[in-house]
């Protein structure tokens, strides 16, 4: 099955940019060409670009994928290394989870300073105001 670069970004929700960029950087194999200069993909590709797609879905970074990618390509091998890799994503998520909720506290505690009258008595304008 012989898609066309347009084909495949539907299939995938990818933008043709997009695609043509994880070509660029060798996250996906150029693509074979038609007599008429057209990209052609093989279904390997769609599979390949919808793994991609779910990885970066997932906020793995490209080079991360750029692993995973190599390692999804050795069947054989151990999954120690992509366990560890997924340990590591969580383990940054989880980071800035902890982050975003100190913020969200800050946040509160700002809102909480509105006392619902005139912007020159505004607490929140205040709280953010340089000292």
């Amino acid at each position: 099955m012989a898609l066309k670069i347009g084909d495949l970004a539907k299939a995938t929700g990818t933008k043709v940019q997009t695609i043509r960029y994880y070509e660029e950087i060798g996250l996906l194999p150029a693509p074979a060409r038609t007599e008429g200069n057209y990209r052609t993909y093989a279904s390997a590709t769609l599979r390949r670009l919808s793994f991609i797609r779910r990885s970066r879905g997932l906020g793995f970074s490209l080079d991360q994928v750029r692993e995973l990618l190599g390692l999804a390509d050795h069947s054989d091998w151990s999954c120690a290394a992509v366990e560890t890799i997924a340990r590591e994503h969580r383990a940054a998520i989880e980071r800035k989870i902890a982050d975003l909720a100190a913020l969200d506290g800050e946040l509160a505690r700002i809102i909480d300073r509105c006392g619902h009258g005139t912007v020159a008595e505004c607490g929140i304008l205040e709280a953010l105001s340089p000292a």
